[in-house]
């Protein structure tokens, strides 16, 4: 039964992926020319090292004149072979196209500085519309289950042989990149390509998972029936009940749970404080919402 269900979820999978094929290569090409237009046009002339194998390449290109494009493209080959023996075909297949696309796109907007003309003295500007589209392109290719490769794959292997987090291990292998960058060409430049990392993981988190247009509410209270009424006859809108305990006191308690528009947040956040002041609740982004009557 069990094997069963493991080959229609399987199935299901596979499903998914046939029928959103074109939207996903779509947002794969799409993804890797923004990248590379925020390399060209906001990092490279710079001198904005961001981590990645992108920003070891203009280090490189800072001592030995080489083409970023290839030395992207020879690191991610590279860093291509060793993902497959180390962390298997199934987790590197997906990272094969970007690491051939992003360098073939480096390449092609490698002259896009000289036809779109900025001013160099605006570094703040540079970091933010870089972040952007930077964030933007790799948002697109998250959400269609690429990646570009490069350091991507040492962050994957450095978390599952050193038994780190994921995070944890970016903070380590791009981390150190960044650093080199501002060694090197100053640290005011690092200041701004922190500022850059920051803006590219706001961006990617807004593109993956959308704006929130509404709030989840997870309350526990004692006036749970004035709440819940004042959730349905009030706000008009649905709530659930459901039992839990709490993991100090082991008591049973009820939460209740309703998903309402961000703009009425105020209204419901306030009503809880009128009904019962010493009401505990978590509020969290729906970024979407189905079914329910």
């Amino acid at each position: 039964m069990g094997f069963f269900t493991n080959r229609k979820l399987d199935d299901v999978l596979k499903d998914i992926y046939k029928k959103t094929r074109i939207k996903r290569y779509f947002y794969l090409v799409l993804g890797c020319f923004c990248i590379a237009v925020a390399f060209n046009l906001f990092y490279a002339p710079n001198d904005l090292v961001v981590g990645g194998v992108s920003g070891i390449s203009i280090i490189v290109n800072e001592f030995f004149g080489m083409d970023p494009s290839l030395v992207i493209l020879v690191l991610s080959l590279i860093l291509l072979v060793i993902s497959y023996f180390t962390l298997g075909l199934e987790k590197t297949k997906n990272t094969i196209l970007g690491t051939i696309l992003f360098p073939i796109f480096v390449k092609l907007t490698a002259h896009i500085a000289v036809y779109i003309d900025l001013d160099a003295s605006e570094m703040l500007l540079a970091a933010i519309f870089g972040g952007l589209l930077n964030g933007f392109g790799a948002g697109l290719l998250f959400k269609a289950g690429f990646t570009t490769g490069g350091t991507d794959i040492i962050n994957q292997i450095v978390s599952k042989y050193a038994k780190v987090s994921l995070g944890k291990a970016m903070l380590m292998t791009d981390g150190l990149i960044v650093l080199a960058g501002g060694f090197i060409f100053g640290f005011t430049k690092l200041m701004y390509s922190i500022i850059v990392l920051y803006i590219i993981s706001l961006m990617t988190d807004r593109v993956v998972l959308g704006i929130s247009d509404s709030k989840a509410f997870y309350i526990i209270t004692q006036e749970e029936k004035e709440v819940k009424n004042f959730i349905l006859k009030y706000l008009h809108h649905g709530v659930t009940s459901f039992q839990a305990y709490g993991g100090y006191n082991d008591k049973k308690q009820t939460v209740l749970m309703c998903v309402i528009p961000t703009k009425e947040y105020f209204k419901l956040k306030e009503g809880i404080h009128q009904i019962d002041a010493s009401a505990f609740f978590v509020v969290t982004d729906a970024y979407e919402v189905f079914g329910g009557e």
